[in-house]
Formats: C-alpha cells, sequence, structure tokens
C-alpha cells in the first residue's frame, strides 16, 4: 500500500514537472515571435523612405471671395448648393473667414474643367444662390493654376492669401524658394502658390501664419521688402488674412 502511494506520488510529481516545462516552453517561444515580429516592423519602418507631402502637378483652382451678411445663413444656402457646383465639376477644398472681419469669407475649389466651371460662374443660378445666402456686393472670383502644394497637417489654422504681380515667374519662384528658411524662422509656412490662368505674371500665395508676431513683424520688414525687390515682385501685395473653418 505503502509502496503504490509512494509510485502515485512520484509521477504526480512528474507530471507537474513535465507540465511546467511545457508552459515555460511555450511561454518563450511566444515572447520570441513577438519580439521578432516587433523587431521586423520597426526595421520595415525604418527603411521605407517617408511619403512626401509636396505635390507639384499643376491644378486648377477658384477662389471666391465675398462678403455676407450672416455666416450661419450663407453656409446652409452654401451647402443647398452644392449640387450645382459637383454637376459642373467644382469640388469644395477649403472655407475661411477673415481674421478682422468674419464676415468676409474666402473659398478655395478644385475645378475639373475650366470652361465649364467659368461658364458656371455665370451662371444665374448661382447669383440667385448667393443671394439667398447673404451676400453683400460682387464678390471676387478668380481662376487660377496652383504649381506648388503642402498638403502636410500643421496645427495652426491662420492663413495668410496674398496676390501681387511679378515680371518673370520663373525669376520669381527660384528668388521665392531661397527665402523659404528666413520665412520658417519669422513664423510662416509655404502652403500652396501658384498664378491666374493664362497668366502667370499674376501670383497668389498661401501661407500659413505659425507666429503671429513674428510674421506680423516680418510683413513691415525691410528684408520682406528686399526679397520681393530681388525677385522681380512689381505691385503692392494684397493680403487677406483668414482662418480655416472648413476642409474637405
Amino acid at each position: 500500500m505503502k509502496k503504490s502511494r509512494f509510485i502515485g506520488l512520484l509521477f504526480g510529481a512528474a507530471l507537474v514537472t513535465f507540465l511546467i516545462s511545457c508552459g515555460g516552453s511555450g511561454s518563450g517561444e511566444s515572447a520570441t515571435t513577438d519580439s521578432t515580429a516587433a523587431d521586423t516592423a520597426a526595421k520595415t519602418a525604418a527603411t521605407e523612405p517617408a511619403k512626401s507631402t509636396i505635390i507639384t502637378t499643376p491644378a486648377n483652382m477658384v477662389i471666391v471671395t465675398q462678403k455676407v451678411a450672416n455666416y450661419a445663413k450663407w453656409k446652409v444656402a452654401y451647402d443647398g448648393h452644392d449640387s450645382a457646383r459637383l454637376a459642373n465639376g467644382v469640388h469644395n477644398y477649403v472655407i475661411g473667414r477673415g481674421l478682422k472681419d468674419s464676415n468676409m469669407v474666402m473659398v478655395a475649389l478644385r475645378v475639373d474643367d475650366t470652361a465649364k466651371a467659368k461658364a458656371f460662374a455665370k451662371d444665374p443660378g448661382l447669383k440667385k444662390a448667393m443671394q439667398k445666402g447673404g451676400v453683400v456686393g460682387n464678390p471676387s472670383i478668380v481662376f487660377y493654376t496652383a504649381t506648388w502644394q503642402d498638403t502636410a497637417v500643421i496645427d495652426s489654422k491662420i492663413r495668410s492669401r496674398t496676390t501681387f504681380t511679378v515680371k518673370d515667374w520663373d525669376a520669381w519662384t527660384k528668388g521665392f524658394e531661397e527665402g523659404k528658411q528666413e520665412r520658417l524662422d519669422n513664423g510662416i509656412s509655404d502652403r500652396v502658390y501658384g498664378h491666374d490662368l493664362g497668366d502667370n505674371k499674376k501670383v497668389t500665395l498661401v501661407t500659413a501664419v505659425t507666429d503671429t508676431a513674428k510674421a506680423f513683424a516680418y510683413y513691415k520688414s525691410d528684408a520682406l521688402k528686399k526679397r520681393r525687390e530681388a525677385s522681380g515682385v512689381v505691385s503692392e501685395p494684397v493680403r487677406f488674412l483668414f482662418n480655416i473653418v472648413a476642409r474637405y
């Protein structure tokens, strides 16, 4: 009886030892597998080149700047006219409200067919929709080609849209690119630039304001004035500061 009990205890101990050994082995294998997978993922992420946020393929756009009596009322009317825009190949892109006057509204839209979009801009139905939305006076409608865009998402929602005339497009772009670091040092980040449709001497530039104190001081500086002169700007820049309130 004692011998039988001893054999039973010995067998039980051996079984427990076996199970613990198996459990330990399985846990180690899982940890090793997880570690290997994590290392592989990290190496893959390190070797993959970062995707560029810069777009240099020309894109046709239209910018509408208008004064409205009431933004909320205007937005309802604007949204209600979306099907008409889409039917004419005009797509929502960005809506901004003036920094100084929030009832000054700027709408940027992407255009599929410029001829069709220009005809739509003169359509009596669009005029009625604007009147319904409470647009005051005559809106400014400008068609242009965006030749450079940075699509990276940044924190600042304050933008500056500046328009001006240059002697030569290529000379201006060269001078503008050379001043990039100077702009960054002064709280200004380039977002989009291009020129009027069919006239590359009329430039449209959109920048983000990341530091208002530095940027506003830079706007009035001799350094910026010299940059403009060197790159062939021949007109006084017209600047519209706005907050982005909608992205599409």
